[in-house]
């Protein structure tokens, strides 16, 4: 009876591990994934951790408390006085931590559905990165705005001038214009992932605008 109890307990810690091992596997993927698609803010030290520790806790705590109603109360009432007081960037953000939340939940009842939510969401990922790129090259614009919540490396732009140009509230870089008419001012601010970008934009500006231009101001990352 003994050795059968140790069988049983050995058969359940090491499908624990091989859970554990899943789910620390899964949330480093995404991490990965995300770095793939330029969504360096997962980068850090910081980012790296909370993507693996995060799931593979979720996964013990449900783990733990399946089954015993009184436990679950009890792990509830713990973990209401939990606060997570650090800011969170963007909504993006706050969706991947749900997601690794929701990864470790799965594994704990079946961990076909931990891998299907997991390749769902690096398909979406990357499959929106494609398209992007996809549509940058053909027509030599962005798809998505530009956001400085992503974590990369910026190049900006910023032209002050005496004159409103309309060429450059067209331009595809355009972040910011800003039009201060008592100083009779136009600020316009670009930027973009690609230091080249702002170097050419800067160029013709200074080529065809500069009896216009007050003062330029470029700051490569």
């Amino acid at each position: 009876m003994t050795d059968l109890f140790d069988l049983f307990l050995t058969y359940i810690l090491t499908r624990t591990f091989i859970g554990a091992c899943l789910v620390i596997f899964l949330g480093f993927l995404l991490r990965y994934t995300l770095i793939y698609c330029r969504q360096l803010w997962v980068a850090s030290f910081h980012q790296s951790m909370t993507f693996m520790i995060l799931p593979v806790t979720t996964y013990m705590i449900t783990k733990v408390i399946s089954g015993n109603i009184a436990l679950s109360l009890g792990m509830v009432g713990a973990l209401s006085i939990v606060r997570f007081r650090n800011p969170v960037k963007n909504s993006f953000e706050l969706i991947m931590f749900f997601v690794l939340i929701a990864v470790g939940i799965t594994a704990t009842a079946m961990f076909k559905y931990s891998i299907l939510l997991t390749f769902l969401v690096i398909f979406i990922i990357t499959f929106s990165r494609i398209i992007e790129k996809y549509y940058y090259e053909k027509k030599n614009k962005k798809l998505f705005s530009f956001s400085f919540n992503e974590g990369e490396k910026v190049s900006t732009l910023e032209i002050e001038s005496k004159n409103i140009i309309p060429s450059l509230k067209d331009n595809e870089f355009l972040i910011q214009e800003i039009n201060d008419l008592h100083e009779n001012l136009h600020i316009y601010k670009f930027a973009s992932h690609r230091k080249e970008d702002m170097k050419k934009l800067s160029l013709e500006i200074r080529k065809h605008h500069s009896s216009d231009i007050k003062n330029i101001e470029y700051v490569s990352n």
